[in-house]
């Protein structure tokens, strides 16, 4: 169902590759950054009149508020995509992450004005999650459509891969503050990383302004088929398609924010790990996906993304339980171990293919609304929740994490099932 594409110069597609996975690892440095903060920061600093567990949870529930904005996102960004371009809507989304993202590092604490403070962080959180929502479809279109016939795997996978670097940076600007003495860090530490935002906001808006239109909108708008309410068509069209799609990629979202996010506060809190122990972990396991990413890319060609798709989902049925027996011994040498397999492993299995496979799913004028819409649907119901659950789960379990291996073996079940209804990419 992807259209052909309209001749290119011969570096077209690598320009918008690189560039998409440019713009991908600021937008996700951003969001991480948060994910960071909350697990570590935020619940001393906007929530210290609860207890550190009460604290923990409203700060996971700030956190959750950007995934809930996602599906708005994918909705308004999704028909300006369909209908205006794809570009143009990655720049808007871009400076609708890195604004709020940097104005983070400018809000009062709690001691200041109360819970105005949280009010004021869980807007921005909103806005960060409305970017998303709209950022992620853009970015993997620009890359897919630009892609040369028999590379739409690899080259799909070059911003998905920005998810990797994002990581690391966020991990690493908050792995430099958490240095700090702790009076610092709660002061004004912890704002730093947010409000270096500003420069990556500069530097990709200047990648992205060099990107052409993708080939595939232009033929679709010289041809005049663009529809007029793109996910009204997408809902009345293709409704199992969406959600055979989002049912798909629960489990990759879950045990992705499971991993990352959650695990900071069961490594630090659970089981007495220093931060800086957790973060190193984190950044290894990351920098192992920007290799692994666009080898999992890679492969989709060879053999097809649904199949690379369903190994990892089998892969994480797998691995669910060991993942937390590795952390369990608090040995660091077995906490990069798991972080590695977990983000460098299991995870780019599930994540790459999602750029080719979910695009096949639908035609180039719905093609934006259409996965965007079916991938926000399944972050917002279990990205967002995934900390949340795996917190009340830790807790139903008195401290043994079974229950959230329980938890994410039933998704990766689900993954398989989707999965073998989705159509299989040309």
């Amino acid at each position: 169902m992807i259209s052909p594409a309209a001749p290119r110069g011969p570096r077209q597609h690598v320009t918008a590759g690189v560039a998409s996975m440019v713009g991908t690892t600021i937008e996700w440095y951003d969001f991480f950054l948060y994910g960071t903060a909350a697990a570590l920061i935020f619940n001393k600093v906007f929530f210290p009149a609860f207890d550190p567990l009460t604290g923990t949870l409203a700060a996971f529930g700030t956190y959750a508020v950007g995934f809930l904005a996602r599906p708005l996102g994918a909705v308004v960004f999704g028909h300006y995509g369909d209908r205006v371009g794809r570009k143009s809507m990655l720049l808007v989304t871009l400076f609708l992450m890195g604004i709020p993202t940097t104005l983070i590092g400018l809000i009062p604490s709690y001691e200041s004005i109360g819970y105005g403070a949280a009010v004021l962080l869980v807007l921005m959180r909103f806005l960060q999650g409305m970017a998303v929502g709209g950022e992620w479809g853009g970015a993997v279109l620009m890359a897919v459509e630009h892609a040369p016939a028999g590379r739409r795997g690899f080259f799909g996978s070059l911003p998905q891969a920005g998810v990797g670097a994002g990581l690391i940076l966020s991990s690493l600007a908050m792995a430099a503050v958490t240095q700090l003495p702790e009076a610092d860090l709660l002061s004004w530490g912890w704002r730093l990383p947010f409000l270096a935002s500003v420069v990556l906001l500069g530097v990709g808006a200047f990648i992205r302004f060099k990107v052409q239109e993708s080939p595939d909108f232009e033929i679709l708008k010289a041809s005049g088929r663009q529809v007029e309410l793109p996910v009204l068509e997408v809902i009345r069209r293709y409704p199992r398609v969406v959600l055979t799609a989002a049912g798909a990629r629960m489990a990759e979202t879950t045990w992705f924010y499971t991993v990352v996010t959650f695990s900071l506060t069961y490594i630090t809190q659970q089981l007495g790990m220093p931060k800086a122990q957790a973060l190193d972990a984190i950044v290894i396991g990351a920098t192992v996906s920007l290799f692994t990413i666009p080898l999992a890319g890679w492969l989709c060609d060879q053999v097809g993304a649904r199949r690379v798709f369903m190994g990892g989902a089998a892969l994480l049925c797998l691995a669910a339980f060991a993942f937390f027996e590795l952390l369990a011994t608090k040995d660091p040498r077995l906490l990069v171990l798991a972080m590695s397999l977990a983000i460098g492993g299991i995870f780019p299995l599930l994540y790459a293919p999602q750029s080719a496979l979910f695009s096949a799913q639908f035609p180039p004028e719905i093609r934006y609304s259409g996965i965007s819409v079916s991938v926000q649907l399944a972050g917002a119901v279990a990205g967002g929740a995934a900390p949340l659950v795996a917190t009340a789960l830790l807790a139903a379990g008195d401290g043994d994490p079974w229950m959230i291996s329980v938890y994410l073996v039933a998704l990766g079940v689900l993954a398989l099932f989707c999965g073998s209804l989705l159509r299989k990419e040309h």
